[in-house]
């Protein structure tokens, strides 16, 4: 590889000549878009299109993760994650919808916040975006519990060893993304390989092209 080449993803965007919406649902649609490829072809490209999402992996004195057990329908499957949940309001600032999911999901707050990782879910097939957060210095929220339903009504709640969910996610026994990405972008943020640790994280309100938001 050409050592001077930066590994870096960049915003580009081909030249779109028909765009249709089929489906229009609660919080997301589907969009067909004819896309002009680089050999001149014109290509139709379906994709769902998401308003984004903030996820929050909550590290504890003793270096547990707080992970909730939901099911998840169109997988068929319990699956544990961690707390996370749409950007319903556009230009919504993502540490307060972090702080929200993390109040309501696990009835917790948080003193320290940096941004872990962003990414992509499914960038082939949808544009959900999310920013995955580190949470710590936990405590108990004031006030009475966020009330659930549906499938939330059914979640469970634990708290388990960073070390624990790492051996999951490698093992094939973890599968929801954000989990297992949080998990692991936090396991190579404190190796010795990365200078700085978890100091060098960027801050909360670092921006995020993506989804731009009001500070």
């Amino acid at each position: 590889m050409d050592r001077a080449r930066v590994i870096k993803d960049t915003p580009e965007e081909w030249q779109v000549t028909a765009t249709t919406t089929p489906f229009r649902g609660n919080k997301t649609s589907v969009r067909t878009d004819d896309v002009v490829m680089p050999d001149g072809a014109v290509v139709r490209r379906d994709y769902q299109v998401h308003p984004g999402s903030v996820a929050v992996l909550a590290l504890d004195a003793d270096d547990r993760v707080v992970v909730l057990r939901q099911y998840r329908h169109p997988v068929r499957h319990k699956l544990w994650e961690i707390p996370a949940g749409l950007l319903d309001v556009p230009g919504e600032n993502p540490l307060h919808a972090a702080q929200r999911e993390l109040y309501e999901e696990a009835h917790i707050k948080a003193e320290e916040w940096r941004v872990l990782t962003d990414v992509y879910t499914t960038p082939g097939g949808c544009d959900e975006a999310v920013r995955i957060f580190l949470a710590r210095d936990l405590s108990e929220a004031e006030g009475r519990r966020y009330e659930v339903s549906e499938e939330e009504a059914d979640m469970e709640h634990a708290r388990v060893p960073l070390s624990e969910l790492v051996r999951g996610a490698l093992a094939g026994e973890l599968h929801n993304n954000c989990l297992v990405v949080g998990v692991l972008a936090l396991a190579a943020a404190r190796s010795p390989a990365l200078p700085g640790g978890l100091d060098a994280l960027r801050r909360a309100e670092a921006p995020w092209p993506a989804r731009p938001f009001e500070a």
